[in-house]
């Protein structure tokens, strides 16, 4: 398919086999030992696909997934020998796509990165972008628009309003909603979502309506 993949792993001979066998489908992987390697790499190129270990030095696989869905929609998948529910389902409220516990079939592995290249250039030829009723946010630009007029939102109202529309009919906690749109590291309590929610209602206009509170719960972006 010859894509462009990062792959983040600090152990050499695994990550040698990785490179070898991606290279060997016409693929260019392009290797990293550790994590600041794996964002200078993301940082400083596209790629189509990002394999991420999770125990990593310097900065672990999460701390990397966090940062890249900061700035990039690229699929994402872990690599880790860490096979509890729950190490799973942090990862995928950081944004990875998917999870591949260590050992693993290459081929395997293999055929879950082009299916999710695939979906995830099928979903930019349909047009990149995410509706919700009156609301339409342009992923590429960046752009916010309800009944056809732009609206400038900071980037964490951004943010917020993505994730709720990605996840559009679940409700979201205050603190997955943190997870999902900041990190672990955002330096706040919980209930500043409720903050950045009010916020983000008043520039919505007649179309706040459809992010509804949960009582005692958090908020949902009910369609």
């Amino acid at each position: 398919m010859n894509l462009k993949i990062l792959i983040a792993e600090d152990e050499p001979k695994l990550l040698t086999i990785l490179c070898d066998y991606f290279q060997s489908k016409g693929d260019l992987p392009f290797p990293a030992r550790d994590g600041l390697e794996a964002m200078n790499l993301a940082e400083n190129g596209s790629f189509d696909a990002v394999l991420l270990d999770i125990m990593m030095p310097g900065m672990d696989g999460r701390s990397v997934c966090r940062a890249l869905r900061r700035f990039s929609e690229v699929p994402i998948v872990f690599l880790t020998a860490l096979s509890d529910d729950d190490d799973k389902l942090l990862g995928y409220e950081l944004g990875a796509d998917d999870y591949v516990t260590k050992p693993f079939s290459l081929a395997v592995l293999y055929a879950k990165v082009t299916a999710l290249v695939n979906r995830s250039r099928g979903n930019v030829r349909v047009g990149d972008s995410l509706t919700a009723g009156a609301i339409r946010v342009a992923l590429s630009a960046q752009r916010v628009y309800v009944e056809d007029a732009e609206i400038a939102l900071t980037p964490k109202e951004y943010s917020l309003l993505v994730c709720l529309m990605r996840n559009r009919n679940m409700v979201l906690s205050r603190e997955q909603l943190l997870v999902k749109c900041w990190g672990y590291d955002y330096d706040g309590e919980a209930r500043a979502v409720d903050t950045h929610i009010r916020r983000l209602r008043d520039k919505l206009g007649t179309a706040a309506f459809l992010i509804k509170t949960v009582y005692k719960t958090g908020y949902k972006l009910e369609v």
